[in-house]
Parts: structure tokens; C-alpha cells; sequence
């Protein structure tokens, strides 16, 4: 950390996800070997593990979810009520703009996991703080430059993430960026941050898979 910036990832999953198996301990361990000051914790439709870890390390732990949409999720930032998944993109952001949380667009342009139609993209980019430009489990760079010039044009916060399933991919993407500590305070320093990363690789994609079979042999 230089001197008044910090390195933050905005983008992970933990054991609350139903295709992870990170233990919240093992998660905030790996962002100190790491150096990662500031960590949102985003888990599918689920902010379960990010409220006790924000117990465990508050001044790191943002509380967010992964949000998903029928035709792409929403990450929320600095959250403060669960939201189910499966609801209309635009009852989503409704939801989130009532807790004053910072929103961002996860991997929009991968087609792998995402499906915008034109009119909802429409419908919620007035309500958008950020689209999250880099994630590093996207199969190829061009998904993030589709979304990098998409967020360029019409003036967006750019936002990456690791998007980590594993304790081996945190911090693969990264922001530089003054402290933040609460959903106005990102909204500036997120215009103020640079990006750093590398994609991780189609393998990691079984992290999930093992993790998802993992988990139903438990049931």
C-alpha cells in the first residue's frame, strides 16, 4: 500500500457460495499474505459469510452479494439487506439503490455467464455507478474489453475483480485506489484507482464444478 491508497478486490466467493469452498478464516489470512486492504466479499444471493467476516475485520471487509438476474448478475457494494436471486434486473437495482449501495455490472459481456438484452441494459444503466471491466475468470480478454469501452462510453466507474473461488485466485485482479469506506466515498475513489490483473485461466472453472459436487454429496 502506498502511501494514503490501498489495493482492493471486489470480487470473491467463500464456502456461503454454493461453488466455493474458501473458509471465511482462510480468506482474510490470504489477503494478508496477499496485501489486500480492503476486500468485498460478494457470494451468490447470499451475505451471510460477509456480515460474520466483517465482525471478524471490519475496516477490510465490505459486505456485498452477486445478484443474480435472468439475463446477468449485479454486483452490490456496501449492502445492507439480502436480496433473492432470480428477481428482475430492474427490481434489483430498485432494492439496492434503496440501501444507498454502490452498483456495478459483473462480467456483462462474457457470454458464458451473462445475456443482456439491449432494453434492460437501458432500462438500469442511469442507476449504474461502476461495470466491472476486468475479471480474471473470463475465458478471453475481449469480454472485458467489451465491457471496458462500454463503461468508457457512457461514463461509468471502472470496477475489477478476481472473481475467486479459490484462495489461489484472490487478488488476480486488483484496484490501486484512495480509501474508501462506505458507498459515496467509492463512488470517488473508484474514478481515482488503477487496474491490475491477469486472467486465470480456463482450468479454475473446476474449482466450482469440484466445489458444487462437493457440496451435494454433503446434503
Amino acid at each position: 500500500m502506498t502511501e494514503n491508497y490501498i489495493r482492493a478486490e471486489f470480487h470473491c466467493h467463500t464456502v456461503y457460495s454454493p461453488d466455493s469452498m474458501v473458509e471465511l478464516q482462510d480468506l482474510l489470512k490470504a489477503c494478508d499474505e496477499k496485501g489486500i486492504d480492503k476486500i468485498a466479499i460478494t457470494d451468490h444471493g447470499c451475505m451471510k459469510g460477509a456480515l460474520k467476516a466483517r465482525q471478524m475485520e471490519p475496516a477490510r471487509v465490505i459486505v456485498a452479494e452477486e445478484v443474480e438476474t435472468p439475463e446477468g448478475e449485479i454486483l452490490g457494494y456496501f449492502m445492507t439487506e439480502e436480496i433473492p436471486q432470480g428477481l428482475p434486473a430492474t427490481e434489483v437495482v430498485r432494492r439496492l439503490q434503496g440501501q444507498g449501495a454502490f452498483i456495478s455490472l459483473a462480467h456483462p459481456f462474457d457470454p458464458h455467464r451473462s445475456w443482456w438484452k439491449t432494453k434492460t441494459i437501458e432500462q438500469i444503466l442511469p442507476y449504474l455507478d461502476g461495470v466491472e471491466v476486468f475479471n480474471a475468470r473470463c475465458r478471453r480478454q475481449e469480454y472485458n474489453q467489451s465491457a471496458y469501452e462500454f463503461a468508457l462510453e457512457h461514463g461509468k466507474a471502472l470496477m475489477a475483480g478476481s472473481d475467486a473461488h479459490g484462495v489461489f485466485e484472490l487478488g488476480r485482479a486488483s484496484m490501486t485506489m484512495p480509501w474508501f469506506d462506505d458507498a459515496e466515498s467509492l463512488r470517488v475513489a473508484a474514478r481515482e484507482s488503477t487496474i491490475s490483473g491477469e486472467l486465470s485461466g480456463l482450468y479454475v472453472h473446476m474449482v466450482s464444478t469440484i466445489a458444487k459436487v462437493a457440496k451435494k454429496f454433503k446434503e
